[in-house]
């Protein structure tokens, strides 16, 4: 995807209406057989501190009542928001715990992963402009750095810093 939109639409989506990343490759590669093109976009990013960014570190009962509420269409006021994502076995679980079919305690049972998960969605236009397609990156990495808990760092130096040994050493996938 050259040039990335939001895009409204249902409200279906786990962390509301924005565009979706993952840092996950096996999982970008799902996410495109969805499409005819099948293509997996590598996009270097540069995230602003001054930006309001939700980051879920785990499966908790606050990041299940985000989605609830994301996937009834209540809005919520980040540019950013990362972490695991609900996909279609766990919504049924989700969709059977707001019906009352099973307790939360159910579902924590019943949601555990067999692979691991994880989403970077793009709310707004300020967060839009974080990111760009990479021209430089030819091929990825077989090894890669997981940026889950990135926004735990200290400040923007220390992200950066990460972000720069990672290339100095061939590690373009993150």
């Amino acid at each position: 995807v050259k040039h990335p939109e939001i895009r409204a639409g249902r409200n279906t989506k786990d962390f509301g209406t924005g565009f979706y990343c993952t840092v996950i490759k096996e999982q970008a590669q799902r996410w495109a057989k969805r499409y005819d093109d099948k293509i997996v976009s590598i996009y270097e990013v540069r995230l602003n501190t001054h930006l309001n960014i939700k980051e879920f570190k785990d499966m908790t009962d606050e990041w299940l009542d985000f989605i609830i509420d994301c996937r009834s269409g209540k809005p919520h006021q980040y540019d950013i928001v990362i972490g695991a994502m609900a996909n279609d076995q766990i919504y049924n679980y989700v969709s059977d715990y707001i019906d009352g079919a099973i307790t939360r305690e159910q579902f924590w049972v019943l949601a555990k992963f067999k692979y691991p998960t994880h989403q970077i969605v793009f709310c707004t236009d300020a967060a839009m402009k974080t990111f760009q397609i990479s021209d430089k990156i030819k091929e990825v990495s077989r090894i890669g750095i997981g940026c889950m808990r990135i926004t735990g760092l200290p400040d923007e130096k220390a992200v950066r810093e990460l972000i720069d040994g990672a290339m100095e050493l061939g590690i373009n996938f993150f």
